[in-house]
C-alpha cells in the first residue's frame, strides 16, 4: 500500500489497482494514474479519481445516459487497443460534471471517457465534429 496526501485528506491506495491513462487526460497529458475515492452512498451516480502523481487534482465523473439517454458512443477499434480488450468486453463510457461558481451544473459529452475494468485503463477521447460540447448543461427537471 501507498499513501498520498489529497484534499480529502490522507488515502491509501494499492498500485495494483490504479486506473491507468495510457495518454493522459486532454490539458493533463502527463497525469497516468489515478484512484477511485470511495464513495460515501451507494446510490450516488457521482464518483471522484484522485490524480496519484498530482494529489491537488481530482475529477468528477458520470454516466451520462442517466441525464441524457440519447448520447451513445462507439469507441472506434484503436480505442478498444489501447484498452487491451475488445469491443466484446464490458467498458463503460463517462463524462466529467463540473459544478461551476454560478451554481450551473454541466457535462463534458466532447470527450468522454472510455474506461474497462478488465484492464483498469481508461481513454478520453475526443468527438470531433460530433456536435457535443465540452460544457453541456444538465437538463432542467421537469
Amino acid at each position: 500500500m501507498k499513501t498520498i496526501q489529497t484534499r480529502f485528506g490522507e488515502i491509501s491506495y494499492d498500485p495494483e489497482k490504479v486506473i491507468r491513462f495510457p495518454e493522459g487526460l486532454a490539458g493533463f497529458e502527463q497525469l497516468r494514474d489515478f484512484v477511485v475515492m470511495p464513495n460515501k452512498r451507494d446510490d450516488d451516480p457521482l464518483f471522484c479519481i484522485q490524480s496519484v502523481e498530482q494529489a491537488h487534482l481530482a475529477f468528477l465523473l458520470v454516466t451520462p445516459d442517466q441525464f441524457f439517454p440519447d448520447y451513445k458512443v462507439t469507441p472506434a477499434p484503436e480505442v478498444f487497443e489501447k484498452l487491451g480488450i475488445t469491443s466484446r468486453d464490458q467498458y463503460f463510457i463517462l463524462t466529467m460534471i463540473t459544478f461551476h461558481q454560478d451554481d450551473t451544473i454541466t457535462l463534458n459529452l466532447l470527450a468522454p471517457v472510455v474506461y474497462t475494468p478488465k484492464t483498469d485503463r481508461a481513454v478520453q477521447i475526443i468527438l470531433e465534429a460530433s456536435g457535443y460540447k465540452a460544457k453541456t448543461p444538465l437538463p432542467q427537471k421537469q
